[in-house]
């Protein structure tokens, strides 16, 4: 029997002109791991706030192969993370991510991801978040997504302006043991209509997969 017969998401696809976003099996998985391992960002720049990717290599590898396990493993429809593999040219560059809490009343999830160095500046990091909001708004029927950068990250909140998203307040944290200013942003269906430039491909949006993001 195959995964997707007993976990539906296994059989679900989007695709771009450059791109092609899925649940990773274990293949796959492991191909994420080893981007994650080979770097995300600079030496001395940190831009999440949970620092895990100042792990060493092998220990980013293996959390990343622990965490979106988690993922499948943890879900609910009333709370889930939908964690895809990015392929382009056939190889895995980086992941992304909708996550969401109680979505069949707030239609509201946020998105974030991460892309290995080597993939970067090439914008690709803003065709995966339109393949993301376009399975949200489009198949999905959300009313807002939000997604938040920090304020020294002036590639992720590039992203956010040029697909329509607009300021949404600022929170301090501490990561690492210093002040950062998290910046939120938020994004509503007219907005994203407005702003929509890549074309994108969804399969596999099954009733069954509906049922798993909590919609009948």
């Amino acid at each position: 029997m195959e995964a997707r017969h007993t976990w539906p998401l296994y059989g679900l696809r989007l695709t771009t002109p450059r791109l092609e976003l899925s649940v990773p099996g274990l293949d796959h998985l492991a191909e994420l791991a080893e981007v994650a391992a080979g770097g995300l960002h600079e030496d001395g720049f940190m831009p999440f706030s949970v620092p895990w990717s100042a792990a060493a290599p092998r220990e980013r590898a293996r959390g990343t192969f622990q965490h979106l396990l988690g993922t499948i493993a943890t879900w609910q429809p009333s709370a889930w993370t939908l964690s895809l593999a990015v392929r382009h040219e056939g190889r895995v560059i980086g992941r992304q991510d909708l996550i969401a809490g109680d979505y069949p009343v707030t239609r509201e999830a946020e998105t974030g991801s991460w892309l290995g160095l080597a993939h970067q500046g090439r914008g690709l990091g803003t065709e995966m978040r339109a393949a993301a909001l376009h399975l949200a708004f489009a198949e999905l029927g959300a009313r807002s997504m939000t997604s938040s950068a920090m304020t020294d990250n002036p590639r992720s909140l590039g992203v956010s302006r040029k697909l329509g998203y607009r300021d949404d307040g600022e929170a301090t944290l501490s990561v690492q043991g210093r002040r950062r200013t998290l910046r939120r942003l938020r994004i509503d269906r007219d907005a994203w209509e407005a702003h929509r430039s890549v074309p994108v491909t969804v399969e596999g949006l099954s009733e069954e997969c509906r049922e798993l993001f909590g919609l009948r």
